[in-house]
């Protein structure tokens, strides 16, 4: 019995998303990606309109799956700080099975200056998380865990910046010591 085709594109996208992550949108030729799913050149274009709506597709899985992570952490029971730490330390000690950097913060460096539909995805993906995090400071702040005077929306941006510099730093080649040191200094702000 042949395999259902969504899950046979649920499969194709995890696996473009990692080697538009490895290698950028521009960088990744049809046949990188023929390579990486596993699927012929005509099956891609049957199943995806083209190599653009195919990054776009991973892209968006790629965003679906860290916000997922991020809103239920913000919504679990940790303080704060733990909280903050946490996001922190998945730049610092990202999965090691995952490509270097971050496919959002590299695809707003590659793409976002040149292809507006892809920068305003990615500034709605940064406005979501950005959004989940202030909700968590601001209920942190009600509870007596972070000074009535903390601007929530500002640490929340200050927090997105820090993590997307981080994992650039990361992809550049810095140490854990380096990244540590980063980490630490953003989260003595919280």
């Amino acid at each position: 019995m042949a395999r259902p085709r969504k899950f046979e594109e649920d499969l194709a996208i995890e696996a473009a998303m990692r080697a538009f992550w490895s290698a950028g949108y521009e960088a990744t030729s049809t046949q990188d990606l023929c390579a990486a799913t596993g699927l012929g050149r005509s099956s891609i274009y049957n199943t995806f309109a083209s190599k653009h709506d195919l990054f776009e597709r991973s892209l968006r899985h790629y965003m679906d799956e860290r916000n997922a992570g991020l809103a239920e952490l913000m919504e679990g029971e940790l303080p704060i700080r733990e909280k903050i730490r946490t996001v922190l330390w998945w730049a610092v000690e990202p999965d090691p099975r995952d490509p270097a950097g971050c496919l959002v913060v590299n695809s707003l460096v590659e793409l976002g200056p040149r292809d507006p539909e892809i920068a305003e995805l990615l500034r709605r993906d940064n406005d979501k998380r950005v959004g989940i995090v202030r909700t968590a400071l601001e209920a942190a702040r009600t509870r007596g865990e972070l000074d009535a005077d903390r601007d929530p929306l500002a640490l929340a941006r200050f927090l997105a910046a820090t993590v997307s510099g981080l994992r650039v730093t990361a992809r550049g080649g810095a140490d854990r010591a380096t990244l540590e040191s980063i980490a630490n200094t953003a989260l003595s702000a919280f």
